[in-house]
């Protein structure tokens, strides 16, 4: 997929910001219009700009942030957005357009930690300057391994939130037993599998009250759950009559509808943006590879993954163009494929990849057994920033939409 344009996008926004940041705020009202230029597989280049006036734990935050919203920390010669501001009392923020000198943001920011503000800055400085919401507030849930052997056998691990970024970690789950595969529903809520009962179950999780409850109680594995975007169904992995196949179902487990019926495991299923379709992984046909089949049922289609074996672990971008996906070579890698099939891109080392709501960063896990860490992927910069492991081992991460 090459674009012979390098400008690919133009849009005009109505933007408001402080004008003051130490006096009564007055609000302006200015249009900004924002161009795109898109790389050779078409996600967006980044943007040039120049960061300046952070110290310390703020400014390391900062650039941080804005590498997975799609901005390069140049020199300010090299720029075309000035990024200027303090962190003494409070974080404040101001970006200038460095062409014409216009004023896109003047900030500041109180209340919290400081990393909540840097943050928050962030997020106001991608809308100004990307055109589109950041993902610096965003939150990520994961599978923490304690080491502890579980009373089912394996290693006792649990579910656990924190912010995109690896920070304020804090646990779901308390079972002392062992976990697996958690999605968000929403911001507030999680489905999981978890070995809490009789054999692994699929559970809903309200966080903002502890509800729990499981969805599934039958016989054999009950695993993989994933909520459609539009939040009306849960896609999972049922063994129920017999081979582990693609079900979908109300979220609270009513309507059951069982789309594949092979001799051959089924696994991995994430749904398209629109909740039409949804994608997994399937060895009906020898090596596992992707499929995908109509959430009112059908006949699947194997969706084409050339010059890559071995495709597992799928997840459709938020945006609907791209499938990323784990492949095994001599060890596992992430790849990428359009979401209508074609020739996968080979990105980095890694698995269990999740997208961020932008559809340009990743975050997905690596190491080896028992021991892995987290790392955020900026997919068409290929950039990797490992986070700091919690516990023993850290993986199967999924990224709030």
């Amino acid at each position: 997929m090459k674009y012979t344009n390098p400008i690919a996008l133009t849009l005009t926004l109505t933007v408001y910001g402080l004008c003051a940041m130490r006096v009564a705020p007055a609000f302006a009202q200015q249009e900004i219009n924002i161009t795109e230029y898109l790389d050779a597989t078409g996600f967006p280049k980044p943007i040039p700009v120049n960061i300046s006036g952070f110290t310390g734990e703020a400014d390391t935050v900062l650039k941080n942030d804005l590498l997975f919203m799609g901005m390069a920390n140049v020199g300010p010669d090299q720029a075309k957005y000035l990024i200027t501001g303090s962190n003494a009392d409070r974080v404040e923020g101001r970006v200038i357009e460095k062409i014409n000198k216009h004023s896109l943001l003047a900030k500041a920011y109180t209340g919290g930690k400081l990393r909540a503000q840097v943050h928050a800055l962030a997020d106001d400085i991608a809308q100004v300057i990307t055109g589109k919401p950041g993902i610096a507030q965003t939150k990520v849930a994961f599978k923490v391994e304690t080491g502890r052997p579980a009373s089912t056998g394996g290693r006792v691990s649990e579910v656990y939130i924190a912010d995109y970024d690896g920070h304020n970690p804090i646990a779901v789950t308390q079972d002392n037993s062992t976990v697996a595969a958690p999605c968000w529903a929403g911001r507030d809520a999680l489905y999981y599998g978890s070995y809490k009962g009789r054999g692994i179950q699929v559970y809903f999780h309200r966080l903002t009250t502890g509800e729990r409850r499981a969805v599934t109680r039958f016989p054999g594995s009950n695993m993989s759950p994933a909520v459609s975007p539009d939040g009306r169904k849960l896609a999972m992995i049922l063994s129920k009559s017999g081979s582990p196949d693609l079900y979908v179902s109300d979220l609270d487990g009513s309507n059951l509808k069982q789309l594949t019926a092979t001799r051959e495991a089924e696994s991995s299923p994430c749904w398209s943006p629109d909740s039409r379709s949804i994608c997994y992984v399937s060895r009906d046909r020898g090596p596992a590879s992707l499929y995908v089949v109509a959430a009112a049922g059908g006949t699947p289609r194997r969706l084409a993954t050339s010059g890559v074996p071995n495709a597992t672990e799928p997840d459709w971008s938020p945006d609907g163009k791209w499938i990323i996906f784990t492949a095994m070579f001599r060890d596992f890698q992430l790849c990428l494929v359009p979401a209508t099939g074609g020739t996968a891109m080979t990105i980095v080392a890694g698995e269990d990849p999740s997208w961020a709501p932008n559809s340009r960063a990743v975050i997905f896990c690596r190491g080896p057994d028992h021991a892995k860490s987290l790392s955020l992927l900026d997919v068409p910069t290929k950039q990797v920033k490992t986070i700091a492991r919690f516990s023993e081992s850290n993986s199967q991460p999924s990224w709030a939409k």
